[in-house]
This record gives C-alpha cells, structure tokens and sequence, in this order.
C-alpha cells in the first residue's frame, strides 16, 4: 500500500491536474491481424487520474489495445487520442508523444548492458535533456519509493523478477509522464514476488497516476481499480465501478469468466 515512507519522492507529473479531464479518447477502433477481427469498434475515455483494469479471457484484445494507445499497434479505423492530440503516425511527434506514455510491459525490458540506475536515467538525459545529476537525484528518489535503491549499481540480471520489474515502473515514472500502460506486468513473476509488485501499483494508483493495465490480478482491480473494462472477442462487453462487476456482473460472458476464475 502508498505508505508515508514514499511521501518525500518526487510526485508524477499528473498529480495536480484536474481529475475528471478526459485523456485518453478512443473512438470507434478497429484493427484485424489477416482474418482475425482482433478489436471490434472499441470506444472507451480514460479521464485524468483514473486507473482503468482491463481484463477478460486470453484472445480477447486487452494488450492489442493497450499496445495500439501508444501505437506500439497501428489500427485499422477510428481514432485514438492523447491529451487532445491524435496519435501521430510516426517520426518526431510520435517520440514526443511516446515520452508522455510510460509503458510497462510483462517481460521488464530493460537494457541488460546498463546498470539499474543507468537504465532509470537514460530517458531523462537523452529525452527529457535533464542533467545526469538531476537525474541520477530523481532516480534515486523513484527507486526508493518501489524499494529498490539499493539495487542501484546492480545489472538487472542480479535482480530478481519482482525488482526488474519495480526498476521498469521507476524507469516510466522517471520521464514523468501523463499516462502509464501496463500490459500484464505481474504474469511473468513467481507468485511470491506478485505482491511486491502490484503493492508499488496500488501506491501509485493512491497518488493519482493515470494508468491503465491489462492483468489476471483481480485482486488489485478490485482494490484500485476506478474501473474495469471486460474484454472478449475483441470487444468490450462490459464496463463497470470493480463493485459493481465483481458482485453483479452483466453480461453471461463476464458471469462465466468471474465464474471460472473466482472458483480457484
């Protein structure tokens, strides 16, 4: 949980903007791989300050989608925007745009050659034109509130998966951004190292981080979760407050899914 230990870190950059302001606007997306219809007329807002869990059945299109807000994925039709500003196709715009969106992923990512403390600093200094002391400072700070700084002189293959992957949220919270995707971040830890992980997320989701993550953990949807979009076939079925999905589901596809998964 945020506790009073992370108060003296550097707040992320979207703290004291007004909440309830849309920032992520996605309209009527589409996007086939070949045949395969992978998302069907999506249309969703994400406002300022939100964190939205996106969950459903393997095959459903939650990380297409989460991948296509900061086209990592390129759509078919429709619109997708950021902070009133469409998606550009490529080039300089697209980095810029890039620079905004922190995106945490399943498998870490991070440059196995860069100390952890490298690694945190890199998009600050060449992106951001910050100085390495600034921020080397600023990382410091962000790796002592996901409790890894005295990992920071380490390479990442000294780190267990759990710190990897708090090194990967210090890394996108170091560019200060609007928005942080995260596409099943946990999936690829040992359970004992689940928590560790997702207690740094519901911190982050405490301080205000606008973030939208795909995940199984429905633990954490449920706990910070401002709302759950439920994903199958490439469309959203179902968009509810966790209370309200969790106890009284809509739709027989999320009532079987719930059924399923709940059980065990």
């Amino acid at each position: 949980m945020a506790t009073s230990e992370h108060e003296p870190a550097p707040r992320t950059s979207n703290i004291n903007v007004k909440r309830g302001e849309p920032l992520v606007v996605v309209e009527n997306v589409d996007k086939h791989y070949g045949e395969l219809h992978v998302l069907k007329d999506i249309n969703t807002v994400v406002t300022r300050g939100e964190v939205v869990v996106v969950i459903g059945p393997s095959g459903s299109g939650k990380s297409t989608l989460c991948r296509a807000i900061n086209r990592l994925e390129t759509i078919d039709s429709g619109r997708i925007s950021i902070d009133g500003v469409p998606l550009p196709e490529e080039g300089k715009a697209l980095a810029t745009l890039r620079a905004d969106v922190g995106m945490v992923f399943q498998s870490f990512n991070l440059f196995a050659h860069k100390t952890v403390l490298e690694n945190v600093t890199l998009g600050p200094i060449q992106v951001r034109k910050m100085s390495k002391k600034d921020a080397e400072e600023k990382a410091m700070a962000l790796l002592d509130r996901v409790g890894v700084a005295n990992q920071a002189r380490k390479m990442p293959n000294q780190l267990s998966g759990g710190q990897q992957q708090r090194v990967a949220i210090a890394r996108s919270l170091a560019m200060s951004p609007k928005l942080i995707l995260m596409d099943e971040p946990t999936s690829a830890l040992d359970p004992e190292m689940i928590n560790e992980v997702l207690d740094v997320m519901i911190g982050l989701a405490a301080d205000g981080m606008t973030m939208i993550v795909v995940t199984h953990e429905m633990g954490f949807a449920r706990k910070a979760a401002d709302r759950v979009l439920f994903m199958a076939d490439g469309a959203i079925v179902e968009e509810a407050t966790p209370e309200q999905f969790f106890t009284n589901p809509q739709s027989a596809r999320a009532q079987d899914f719930l059924s399923k998964i709940l059980e065990h």
